[in-house]
C-alpha cells in the first residue's frame, strides 16, 4: 500500500513510519506545521509541531530513507481547532482540542489530501488498533498497552476514516520498548519527552491565553440555591470540578470546601457547591458518532424511537480516566432538557449536531467532576463504539 506517514517529530510517529516500511509499505512522512509562528522553539515536554519538531521528523525520516514533506495546515488548524476552542469556552463549555485535531485535522483535512494524492492509508503513532470483523468492517479497539492506550482520542473516528487508517503500535506492550527501538534504529528522539498540555499553549497559561481572546467581566458567583455569595473575574477562567480560585471570601456554613459545579455564560455567572454535588448520574449529547457499525448494526441494541434502546457498555470521560461500567442509547431529545440554557453549544458545533436525538449514559456508579464541552468514549469490551460531546448533565444529588 501507499502510505502516508504523519511525523509529528515525536518518538511514537518515528517508530510507526519505520515499522510501516518493515512491513512492505511505500511511505512518505509528513509534518503538519500548525501553528501560525512557524520559528517558535519547543520548551521542555510543553506544545508541539515546532520547527524543532520538524527537524526532528525529517532526521528520522533521512534515517528510515523515505521522502519528507512539510504541509501547512496552520490555516485550518486555528478554524476548527483554536477558534473552535476559544467559541467553547466562550459557551461555558470544556473542550478537548486534541480529540478535535483528531477529528478534524489527522483523520479529515489530513486523509482527504492523502486520498486525493493517490494513499491509501495515514499512518500515525497513537497507540490504538483497527481490527476486521468477521464481516470485514473495520472496528477501534484498545491497545494492547491499557497504560499507554490512547483509543479515547480516536473515538471520534468513523467507519470511513478507519478503513485507511493504520497505528503500526497498538500491539507494543510499552513505551519503553518503542524508545528501545527508536534508539537501535538511531533515532535522535528516542529519549525525547514526550508533548503535554494544550500545544498552543506552550507556556500552559491556558487561563491567560483565555483572557486575551475572550475578555473578562465580572459575574456573580452563586450557591446551589441561587443565592449570590461572591464575585468571580470572568467566568471563562472557571471549569466544572475546580475547588482554587473561587476566592469567595467567607466559608460555606458547613465550613467545607466549595467546587465549581456549573459555568453559565449567558449570565455570566459561575455556580459553586460541595464535592459530592460533582457527582453526575446522566450525561448527554447531540454531537455523536460511532467509530464503525453503529450498535443496531453491530447486534448490540435494538431500534427504538428512531434511535437505539439502551444497551450495557464502559463509559470513559477522559483520556486517563478508568472506564466505568454503563448503560447507553440514542433517544429523541426532550426540549425542556435545554429550555433554560444551561446545555448551550457554541455556535460551530451547532451546525453539525442533529438537534432532534441525542446520545444519553447512565453510569452504575455517579461520574465526578464532569463537564458540558467533554468527550464521553463509549466501549463495548475492547471495542470503541462511539462517542458523544457531553452537552449537559444531571446531579445526582438534587438541588433542594
Amino acid at each position: 500500500m501507499r502510505v502516508l506517514a504523519a511525523m509529528s517529530g515525536g518518538v511514537d510517529s518515528a517508530v510507526a513510519a519505520a515499522r510501516a516500511v518493515d512491513a512492505g509499505h511505500d511511505v512518505v512522512g509528513v509534518h503538519l506545521a500548525l501553528s501560525r509562528m512557524p520559528g517558535t522553539l519547543r520548551t521542555g515536554s510543553r506544545g508541539c509541531c515546532t520547527i524543532e519538531d520538524s527537524m526532528d521528523a525529517q532526521r528520522a525520516a533521512n534515517l528510515i530513507g523515505i521522502p519528507y514533506y512539510v504541509w501547512d495546515f496552520s490555516e485550518r488548524f486555528k478554524l476548527d481547532v483554536v477558534d473552535d476552542f476559544i467559541d467553547e469556552y466562550r459557551a461555558g463549555r470544556t473542550p478537548n482540542p486534541c480529540m478535535r485535531c483528531n477529528e478534524k485535522i489527522k483523520f479529515a483535512a489530513l486523509l482527504e489530501k492523502a486520498l486525493a494524492l493517490g494513499f491509501d492509508a495515514v499512518c500515525t503513532g497513537h497507540y490504538a488498533k483497527v481490527v476486521s470483523g468477521a464481516d470485514g468492517r473495520r472496528e477501534l479497539h484498545r491497545a494492547a498497552a491499557w497504560a499507554k492506550d490512547q483509543s479515547y482520542v480516536l473515538g471520534v473516528l468513523t467507519e470511513q476514516q478507519l478503513a485507511h487508517a493504520m497505528f503500526p503500535l497498538g500491539d507494543t506492550p510499552s513505551k519503553d520498548e518503542v524508545r528501545a527501538e527508536a534508539a537501535a534504529r538511531g533515532f535522535s528522539v528516542a529519549s525525547k519527552p514526550d508533548s503535554h498540555d494544550i500545544c498552543f499553549i506552550p507556556d500552559g497559561d491556558t487561563r491567560g491565553w483565555l483572557e486575551e481572546r475572550v475578555g473578562a467581566e465580572p459575574g456573580a458567583i452563586l450557591d446551589r440555591e441561587g443565592a449570590r455569595i461572591g464575585t468571580h473575574p470572568g467566568a471563562h477562567a472557571y471549569t466544572v470540578g475546580q475547588r482554587k480560585g473561587l476566592s469567595i471570601g467567607f466559608p460555606a456554613p458547613d465550613g467545607r470546601p466549595r467546587f465549581v459545579l456549573e459555568v453559565r455564560p449567558k449570565t455570566n455567572e459561575v455556580v459553586v457547591g460541595p464535592r459530592e454535588a460533582l457527582d453526575v448520574a446522566l450525561i448527554a449529547g447531540r454531537k455523536y458518532s460511532w467509530a464503525g457499525l453503529g450498535p443496531i448494526e453491530s447486534g448490540i441494541a435494538e431500534a427504538s424511537e428512531g434511535g437505539c434502546a439502551e444497551f450495557e457498555c464502559h463509559v470513559q470521560i477522559r483520556a486517563h480516566a478508568e472506564p466505568v461500567p454503563a448503560t447507553a442509547s440514542v433517544r429523541p431529545i426532550d426540549p425542556a432538557d435545554y429550555a433554560d440554557g444551561s446545555a448551550a453549544i457554541s455556535a460551530s458545533r451547532m451546525n453539525e449536531t442533529d438537534a432532534s436525538y441525542e446520545m444519553r449514559i447512565v453510569p452504575r456508579e455517579p461520574l465526578n467532576g464532569v463537564a458540558p464541552g467533554q468527550t464521553a468514549v463509549v466501549y463495548v469490551g475492547e471495542r470503541v463504539l462511539g462517542q458523544c460531546t457531553i452537552d449537559r448533565t444531571r446531579s445526582a444529588i438534587p438541588v433542594h
